[in-house]
C-alpha cells in the first residue's frame, strides 16, 4: 500500500495530535499509583493479600475485555467520541479513588479508570491510522513514549505526594492529567460534528469501526494470531517483572531493597529508547520480525543470566529483559502496518490486545505459583525464559508484509 505524500503535523490535526499525546501520558497512571503507597492505603481501609491481588489483576483483566468492547463502542459512536468518553472515564476513576473510604468504592473507582485506560489502548493505533496515515511511525513514537512516562511518573511521585498530602490526593491528582485529556477530545467531537452538519452527504459510516463479523473473521487470519501471541509474550514478561522482579533480585542476587528498586527502574527505562527507535526502524524494515526475535532473544538470555549467574552482571540481565518488551511497540505500528483502513486497524487492534493482555494476566500469579511450588525463583526464571522464546516463532511467521484484509479474503482460482 502506498503511503499519501507525508503533510505537515499541523494541516488541520494539530488538537488530535495534542489529544493522542494526553491519552497515551494517561494509559498507565492508575496501574502504577497504587504499589508505591499500599501501606499508607492499607492504614485506614484494611486490604487483605486477597484484595490487593484483585487490585493487581485488574488492569490486564480490563485491558483484555476492553479489546473485544471498545470496539464495538467505537462502531456506534465513532472514534472521536469513544475516545472521549475513555478520557471521562478515567477522570471519573481517578476522582473515585480519592474518595475513596471503603475498599469497594477504591475497587469500583480501579475498574472505571482502568476501562477508560484499556479503550485508549485499543482506540489509538486505528486513530493513528485515520489522522496521521502519512506518520504512522512518527506519531506511534510520540505515544509510546508518553505511555513509558505514564508508567514511570506516578512511581516516582505516589509516595512523596503520599506523605505530604495524604494517600487520597496521591490517587486523585491524576484526575487533572485526565481532564488535559479530556479537553481536546471534546474540542475535536465539536469540531467534527460542526463539520458533518455543513457537509451532509458524507459517508455516513466514515468515523466507524469495523462490522462486528470482522472480529470473528480476524480470528482467521494467521498475522493476526502471530501478532497475537507476540503482544502476549510482551506483555505477560512485563506484568510479571514488575510483579516479581525485585524479590528475584534480592533472594537470588542478594541485592537489597533499595538496590532491587533502583534495578526495577532500570528495567523500565530501557524501554523509553526502544520506544523512540523502534517504530522507526519497523517502518523502514523489509522484515519486521527481526525486531521481535531481536527482542526475544534478549529476554531468553537475560532470564536465563538471573538463573545461572544471577549476581555475575546482574546490570547486564536486567538491561536485557528490559530490551525484551520492544516487541510492545513493534506490535503497535504492525497493527496498522498490516492493514489498509482504520476500519480494519481497529478490529485487529481489539483482538490482537485481547490475546495479548489476556496472556499477561496469567504471568504474575502463574509465576508465583511455581515460586510457591519449587520453593525457589529457578523454575519460574526458566518459565519466563521459555515463553519468550515462544515469540521468536512470531518473528518468522511476521516476516513477510502481509495485508491481513488479503487473508481473510483469499484470492479464488
Amino acid at each position: 500500500m502506498t503511503l499519501p505524500r507525508p503533510l505537515p503535523l499541523w494541516a488541520g490535526r494539530t488538537l488530535v495530535l495534542v489529544g493522542i499525546i494526553l491519552v497515551a501520558l494517561n494509559l498507565r497512571t492508575a496501574v502504577a499509583a497504587i504499589s508505591p503507597i499500599v501501606s499508607q492505603i492499607t492504614a485506614d481501609i484494611p486490604l487483605s493479600s486477597f484484595a490487593l491481588g484483585i487490585l493487581g489483576a485488574l488492569p490486564p483483566i480490563a485491558f483484555a475485555v476492553s479489546g473485544i468492547t471498545a470496539p464495538l463502542v467505537a462502531r456506534r459512536l465513532g472514534l472521536d467520541v469513544s475516545m472521549m468518553l475513555a478520557a471521562a472515564a478515567m477522570l471519573v476513576g481517578h476522582v473515585l479513588r480519592g474518595l475513596s473510604d471503603s475498599y469497594l468504592t477504591l475497587l469500583v473507582g480501579s475498574v472505571i479508570a482502568l476501562a477508560g485506560m484499556g479503550f485508549g489502548n485499543i482506540l489509538l493505533p486505528p486513530i493513528v491510522k485515520r489522522y496521521f496515515p502519512d506518520r504512522i511511525a512518527l506519531v506511534t513514537t510520540a505515544y509510546v513514549t508518553m505511555l513509558s512516562f505514564s508508567t514511570s511518573i506516578p512511581a516516582v511521585l505516589a509516595a512523596p505526594v503520599a506523605d505530604a498530602a495524604g494517600w487520597r490526593l496521591s490517587l486523585a491528582v491524576w484526575a487533572v492529567f485526565a481532564l488535559s485529556a479530556l479537553v481536546p477530545w471534546a474540542l475535536v467531537v465539536l469540531r467534527n460534528r460542526s463539520a458533518n452538519r455543513a457537509n451532509a452527504d458524507q459517508e455516513p459510516d466514515a468515523e466507524h469501526a469495523a462490522e462486528p463479523s470482522l472480529f470473528a473473521r480476524m480470528l482467521r487470519s494467521r498475522t493476526t494470531w502471530a501478532m497475537g501471541v507476540a503482544f502476549g509474550v510482551s506483555s505477560l514478561n512485563a506484568y510479571a517483572a514488575f510483579a516479581w522482579l525485585p524479590s528475584i533480585l534480592r533472594e537470588t542476587a542478594g541485592v537489597d531493597a533499595i538496590g532491587a528498586g533502583g534495578l526495577l527502574a532500570v528495567y523500565a527505562i530501557v524501554g523509553l529508547p526502544c520506544g523512540l527507535i523502534v517504530p522507526i526502524l519497523a517502518t523502514r524494515m523489509k522484515n519486521v520480525g527481526l525486531l521481535i526475535q531481536f527482542g526475544a532473544v534478549a529476554m531468553t538470555i537475560g532470564y536465563l543470566g538471573l538463573y545461572l549467574a544471577p549476581a555475575t552482571g546482574t546490570l547486564l540481565w536486567i538491561i536485557l529483559i528490559g530490551t525484551g518488551p520492544l516487541i510492545f511497540p513493534v506490535c503497535l505500528v504492525l497493527i496498522n502496518l498490516r492493514t489498509r483502513s482504520h476500519h480494519t486497524s481497529a478490529a485487529l487492534s481489539g483482538v490482537v490486545q485481547t490475546i495479548g493482555y489476556t496472556v499477561g494476566a496469567v504471568g504474575p500469579p502463574l509465576v508465583g505459583i511455581l515460586h510457591d511450588s519449587s520453593n525457589g525463583w529457578g523454575m519460574p526464571l526458566i518459565f519466563l525464559a521459555a515463553t519468550s522464546a515462544v515469540a521468536i516463532i512470531t518473528g518468522f511467521m511476521l516476516a513477510r508484509p502481509t495485508f491481513v484484509e488479503d487473508e481473510l479474503a483469499p484470492v479464488r482460482p
